[in-house]
Order: structure tokens, then sequence, then C-alpha cells
């Protein structure tokens, strides 16, 4: 017999009760048992300036087939004082992640262009974000990248999925509480190869590292070709 994942997950926010609930949603990924309403709160921030819509993005991009599509989030640490920049590739979930000094605008910039601009240059063609004012500066970080950036819808975190789940993985390290800014960057570039290295259903069993190898190699095959 086989079950869907939803299935078990309506089954734990409807049926338990009481002490059997909170044993069950302790073994929840990110330990919450409700489950969230998909709705459209109106933004409250302000509009972040030239701002481009997910309407707007590229086909390519929702099918997953073409590569280089990143998502882009913070993962936020102790009393919202510090945060790890997360940056995940849609095709093969092979996850970067940007240590931070602080979450102001320039610093955001400055960490995800410098994290991106060492990938190959067709392997970096878009970043979805949130509408995080963090992203407000990001007219340069596509200057600086050539990496287009385009906004979810706010409160919608599932047009960033990709994201997300990495997120919920990440929360297995870094605990909602943790000081962010006192973890070392050989401590998260450990976490960032553990999740790569990690086994994906998804990727029939390779690693998110392996998939993404894979595309680099053909990348650079295509490009010596093109040379000669």
């Amino acid at each position: 017999m086989r079950i869907s994942h939803e299935a078990i997950y309506q089954w734990i926010a409807i049926q338990p009760r009481g002490t059997l609930k909170r044993e069950i949603a302790a073994c929840l990924r990110q330990g919450r048992a409700d489950r969230r309403k998909r709705s459209r709160i109106p933004e409250r921030r302000g509009r972040i300036t030239a701002m481009v819509s997910i309407e707007e993005r590229p086909a390519e991009v929702s099918g997953r087939e073409v590569p280089g599509h990143w998502e882009g989030d913070l993962l936020v640490g102790k009393r919202n004082q510090s945060a790890l920049g997360t940056i995940v590739e849609r095709t093969t979930r092979f996850t970067l992640l940007a240590p931070l000094a602080s979450k102001e605008a320039t610093e955001v910039r400055r960490s995800f262009a410098r994290t991106v601009r060492h990938l190959p240059r067709g392997l970096a063609r878009s970043l979805t974000y949130d509408q995080g004012k963090e992203m407000a500066e990001h007219v340069q970080f596509t200057v600086d990248t050539g990496a287009q950036v385009y906004f979810a819808h706010p409160h919608s975190p599932w047009e960033r999925g990709t994201n997300e789940n990495t997120n919920g993985l990440l929360r297995q390290f870094f605990p909602k509480g943790t000081d962010l800014s006192a973890v070392s960057r050989r401590e998260i570039r450990k976490v960032q190869d553990l999740l790569n290295g990690r086994p994906r259903a998804v990727l029939n069993w390779r690693t998110p590292a392996e998939a993404f190898g894979e595309l680099v190699k053909q990348h650079r095959q295509e490009f010596v070709a093109l040379g000669s």
C-alpha cells in the first residue's frame, strides 16, 4: 500500500488530540501540526522600486527544465537580529548559503552577488525572491551578476516552494533562536555540503551536488564547443 504525504499531513492536522498530537507534531520537520491557509494578505511594507513581478517570469522557470533559475530568502536568527542568505537552484535543488553581517539591503546584495558570481554565467539566469526590503538593491544585483530578479506575491511562500522547503531542512541545523552571527563560515560551509550531499527522491536519489555537477560539466562542454 502507498499513501501520499498530503494524506498523512491531513490526518495529523485533523485527527489526533492532546498529548498524542503534540508528540506527532514534534516528529514533523518544522514541528507544526496546523496547516497554514494559502491566502494573499495585502502587503503593508511598501513597494520595492522597479520590482519585476513573478507574473512576468518566463514559463521555462516554472517548468524546471532549464537550469540556472534560483530562489532566494533569508533564514532569520535570534530576535531577528541575524540572518543567513539561502539561494536554491530550482532544477537540481543545489543550495548556496551566503553569510551575512546584517540584514541591510547593501550587505545582502553584496553577499548574494559574491556567492552567485562563482557560478558559470549560463547557470545564473534569474533569482525569485519575496518582497522583503533586504532585496531593495535588486537592480544593482542584476548589474553585478546578470541574473534577473523576480518578486513573488506578498505572503505567497508556495511561489518559492523549493526555497521554503530548503529553509525547513536548514532549521534542523540552525533551530529558531540560533544566533546566526555566532556561526562560523566553516560551519556554514559544512552544513551547505551536508545539504547538497543528501540524496533526493525528486532527483532519482542523486544528490544535489551530483546533479549540479553534471550541469556544470555539460555547460563547460557546450562553451568549449562554441569556442571551437
